[in-house]
C-alpha cells in the first residue's frame, strides 16, 4: 500500500521572496532599523489602567469598597505607569534628538514622562468630569452619569484624547497617535492628539467626526456625527514634500454648536455662540452668534434647530 504524499508548501521561495521585498524591494523598517516598537497590546493595558485609576467605581475592580478603593488605585497606577514608562521607552527613539540616546537616558527620561503624566491625572479626570457632565446636559435622551460613562462613544473618545494630549504635549507623539487610533477604531471618531479641546466638549453620536491636528476647540462646544474640521490645503516645499506643522484646522469658539455632516475647513474661525447647521461646507470665518444654514449666515441669530 502507497504512502500519502507529502504536501509541500514552497516555503523556501516564500520566505525567500518575502525577504527581499522586506530587505531590499519594498523596505518599511524605520531609517535607522528600530526593532524594539511600542506594543499596541500594552497601550491598550495601559488605557484600562489609566481609566480604571480616574473612575474605579465604573472600571475598575467589581468589589472595591470605600476602605479598598484608594488601594486599589494605587496598585493600578503603579502596574499601569511601570508599563507605561517601558512603552515611552520605546518610542522615544522615534524622535530626532533622542536617535542617539544610550539607554540609561532613554530609561531615565521615560520615567519622568511618565511620572509628568501620572501626576496629570487629576486635571485630566476633571476635563472629563466636564466632557461627561456637558453630555448628560446636552443629550435629553441620556438617564445618568453611569450610562455616560459606560456607553457613549464620544466619552469614550475622549478619555483616550485627554490622554494622548497629554503625552503629546510631553513629547511622545507616537504613543499619543496611538491612544486615538484605538478609539478610532472603536468608535469612528478620529481626533489627532494634537488638537486642543477646552473643558466640556460633547460628541453626540460621534460616528465620522474628524478632528485634525492644529484644530483648537474652546469650551461648552457640542458637534454631532459626520462632522470633520479639517485642513482645506496641504502646502509643500520645492520638492514636493508636504509641509508639517503649519496651523491648518479650525478655531471654535466657546459656546458654538456643529450639526450633523458639516464640515470646516482651513485654518477659519467660528465665532462665540454661533450654530452651524446640517451638511454647511464652511472655508471662511463666522462672527459671534452666526447661524449658518446651507451656506447662508445670519449674524447674531441663534437657531437651536436649523
Amino acid at each position: 500500500m502507497s504512502k500519502p504524499s507529502v504536501r509541500q508548501w514552497g516555503l523556501e521561495s516564500i520566505v525567500a521572496g518575502l525577504r527581499e521585498s522586506r530587505e531590499q524591494l519594498h523596505r518599511t523598517r524605520h531609517p535607522r532599523g528600530i526593532r524594539e516598537l511600542p506594543s499596541r497590546d500594552a497601550i491598550c493595558r495601559i488605557v484600562a489602567g489609566l481609566r480604571a485609576a480616574m473612575f474605579p467605581t465604573h472600571y475598575g475592580a467589581p468589589d472595591l469598597t470605600d476602605e479598598s478603593v484608594d488601594y486599589y488605585v494605587g496598585h493600578t497606577l503603579e502596574s499601569t505607569l511601570r508599563l507605561l514608562s517601558e512603552q515611552i521607552r520605546r518610542a522615544l527613539p522615534f524622535l530626532s534628538e533622542h536617535a542617539d540616546s544610550p539607554s540609561a537616558e532613554l530609561d531615565k527620561r521615560a520615567f519622568e514622562i511618565a511620572r509628568e503624566l501620572g501626576a496629570q491625572l487629576p486635571a485630566i479626570r476633571a476635563l472629563l468630569v466636564s466632557d461627561i457632565q456637558a453630555a448628560y446636559a446636552g443629550d435629553p435622551a441620556a438617564q445618568h452619569i453611569t450610562e455616560i460613562l459606560l456607553c457613549y462613544p464620544g466619552v469614550f473618545a475622549m478619555m483616550h484624547h485627554r490622554l494622548a494630549h497629554a503625552l503629546y504635549r510631553l513629547g511622545v507623539p507616537l504613543l499619543a497617535r496611538f491612544i486615538n487610533e484605538i478609539a478610532h477604531s472603536a468608535t469612528g471618531i478620529d481626533i489627532h492628539p494634537g488638537a486642543q479641546i477646552a473643558a466640556s466638549f460633547f460628541i453626540d453620536h460621534g460616528t465620522g467626526v474628524v478632528i485634525g491636528e492644529t484644530a483648537i476647540i474652546g469650551e461648552r462646544v457640542r458637534v454631532y456625527q459626520a462632522v470633520t474640521l479639517g485642513a482645506k490645503s496641504f502646502p509643500a516645499d520645492g520638492d514636493g514634500t508636504l509641509v508639517k506643522g503649519n496651523a491648518r484646522h479650525p478655531i471654535v469658539e466657546d459656546d458654538v454648536v456643529i450639526y450633523a455632516g458639516a464640515t470646516i475647513l482651513g485654518r477659519v474661525t467660528i465665532g462665540r455662540g454661533s450654530v452651524i447647521g446640517g451638511n454647511v461646507w464652511l472655508t471662511h470665518s463666522v462672527p459671534p452668534g452666526s447661524s449658518v444654514a446651507q451656506g447662508k449666515i445670519r449674524e447674531g441669530e441663534r437657531d437651536e434647530k436649523p
